[in-house]
């Protein structure tokens, strides 16, 4: 199989860059029609929060840099439950994304070419960034580079009209504006209210860390520092332009809620203006399509790695693509689409929540790295009080978003967010308990099939065959000389999480490190205390390190990311990704 390239710096913002930089042709509009005047004020108070995360995503990923995001997060900090619930969120809201963005960029499109049919054109270019995908990460880079800085560029060339435009004819109509009664009856609500729509501005800052192991080293920080600037400028000028060009009683009418940056290239550039603004939000709106593609595929791929979703997503081809991740994806995006009739209002609500909601959970995993995992080597540190004010302005944009009165004939967003998420979760728990349910499955069969001897010992057969084969796996625990109570929190850990009747306890005793007799006694204490989970003791004349983890791996057919370790000191030689994988438990 070929290895794949690390991404750069470039490469990496621009696949997460296209999604957060889109927001400009939405959420300038949006903060307006809550905010009003103060739309700019909300934008910019976004902008404060999103630089307080780039401190909490840069110490949590800093010190965990594996794929899965807010997953993996809360995947070494808690349980693979919890983990599993940040997973689907985040899942869902990569959904909401990718048919949203699609369905929008086909209407910019159908907006120049009015004979485009809105549905086939939409599926024809979710096929289109599937097929990219598949074809590898490195080539879906290149596409999204060109269309990110297509996209840049042509803010740029906007902003310089717009700014000639009120050299000449000046600033009278965004100096009006403020006498216009405010928006929501109170300055308060209406900041309240314009802030809890902006936040969507920042959907897709948190793709960054679902695929950072495909990143060079170093890049990540970067491409947060990147994002970070990107829609602290474009977002906030927007509104700033937007409130200088037209009326607010203009602005909030329906009419321009959806294409308000071609009106405004229109109106001082003239025609062929509003058809470069017109392409270019067709271009990178379909670029946030593939930044779905991309950020879904590293979350789904490290999920199965964990065996929460089935062994059958891991298959690769022969660019390292998980083709079967980017199929079915692919396949679920365009049932929602033909489901919804294209009537993309009816996923706001998903995407809204989800999206959200993935940001909260990972302020509080940064919470629980700090307590639980406080020895563990990080970059970077988040400050407690930035931690707790991000949280807060996440839980302040989720209520604002729950309670907004729906639009005339779409359901409010909290109970579209429950059609989707119910089924979700649904099916992560029947994964997370699959062997209680077969357990229990077997159980109703010989309740129901007694006098069918036969057929019920071949299907018992079977299925305990089944039940072997998961719990047959093998996992490893590498200590030095924990005592017996470290010991008990490992099995404790395993039981809860894991499915196997069989832990290795390895122990590298070279350069000074012996055995000492209370050691022995404990695990012996350890092994009678569970009885289901069969403990084999090895002493290793070796250092503990990557060699001899991939060493034993091979020999043992053992999978890394099914071996265990205790969160290492400041004085750990290794940084944890030079581990390949190791999980850290305690």
């Amino acid at each position: 199989m070929k290895k794949h390239k690390k991404l750069s710096v470039l490469a990496s913002t621009a696949i997460c860059g296209n999604d957060i930089s889109s927001s400009v042709l939405y959420v300038s509009a949006l903060a307006i029609a809550f905010a009003g005047q103060y739309a700019w004020i909300t934008l910019l108070i976004v902008s404060l929060v999103l630089f307080l995360f780039r401190k909490i995503y840069g110490e949590v990923v800093g010190a965990l840099p594996l794929n899965g995001g807010a997953y993996n997060a809360l995947l070494n900090t808690t349980s693979k439950s919890v983990a599993s619930f940040a997973a689907t969120l985040t899942l869902l809201s990569y959904m909401a994304t990718a048919v949203i963005s699609a369905n929008e960029a086909i209407h910019y499109l159908h907006h120049l070419i009015p004979a485009i049919p809105i549905i086939i054109a939409t599926i024809i270019l979710l096929g289109l960034f599937g097929a990219l995908t598949i074809g590898g990460v490195s080539e879906s880079a290149k596409v999204a580079i060109g269309i990110f800085l297509f996209h840049l560029g042509s803010f740029v060339l906007l902003s310089g009209f717009i700014l000639v435009f009120l050299f000449s004819n000046g600033v009278a109509i965004f100096l009006e504006n403020w006498s216009f009664p405010t928006t929501g009856g109170s300055i308060t609500n209406a900041i309240f209210l314009g802030f809890a729509a902006s936040m969507l501005g920042v959907s897709g800052f948190e793709s960054s860390a679902n695929f950072v192991e495909e990143q060079q080293k170093g890049v990540f920080p970067k491409t947060l520092k990147n994002m970070w600037i990107i829609v602290s400028i474009i977002n906030p000028l927007t509104a700033v332009f937007a409130l200088a060009l037209f009326a607010l009683p203009i602005l909030q009418s329906d009419s321009y809620q959806n294409t308000l940056l071609i009106e405004m290239a229109s109106h001082v550039g003239g025609d062929w203006l509003a058809i470069v603004i017109g392409i270019d939000a067709f271009l990178v709106l379909s670029g946030a399509v593939l930044t779905s593609f991309v950020g879904v595929t590293g979350l789904l791929e490290r999920m199965a790695l964990d065996r929460v979703l089935p062994q059958f997503f891991l298959k690769k081809n022969s660019r390292g693509s998980s083709y079967r991740i980017i199929i079915i994806f692919l396949i679920l995006t365009i049932s929602v689409l033909l489901i919804t009739n294209g009537d993309v209002k009816l996923l706001a609500g998903v995407y809204t929540i989800s999206f959200l909601s993935v940001m909260a959970l990972f302020g509080i995993g940064n919470i629980l790295l700090k307590v639980r995992r406080a020895r563990l080597p990080r970059p970077e540190k988040a400050g407690w009080l930035g931690i707790f004010t991000a949280i807060i302005a996440v839980f302040v944009a989720l209520a604002g978003n729950i309670l907004m009165e729906p639009i005339e004939g779409v359901p409010s967003n909290f109970s579209v967010f429950l059609e989707y998420f119910v089924p979700s979760v649904v099916f992560i728990v029947i994964m997370l308990n699959r062997t209680v349910l077969l357990k229990f499955l077997l159980k109703l069969m010989h309740t129901i099939f007694d006098p069918f001897r036969a057929l019920v010992f071949k299907v018992d057969k079977n299925i305990l065959s089944l039940i072997n084969e998961i719990n047959s796996q093998e996992f490893v625990y590498f200590t030095k000389d924990d005592d017996v109570e470290t010991l008990n929190k490992v099995m404790l850990y395993i039981q809860r999480n894991e499915h196997t009747r069989k832990l290795k306890v390895v122990t590298a005793t070279k350069n000074g490190n012996p055995i000492t007799e209370q050691f022995r006694n404990d695990i012996n204490v350890i092994d009678r205390e569970y009885p289901k989970i069969k403990i084999d003791f090895i002493e290793l004349d070796d250092n503990f390190g990557p060699p001899l983890i991939n060493r034993l791996s091979k020999e043992w057919n053992i999978p890394i990311n099914f071996m265990f370790i205790g969160s290492p000191g400041d004085r750990f030689p290794y940084r944890v990704e030079e581990l390949g994988g190791v999980r850290l438990i305690i």
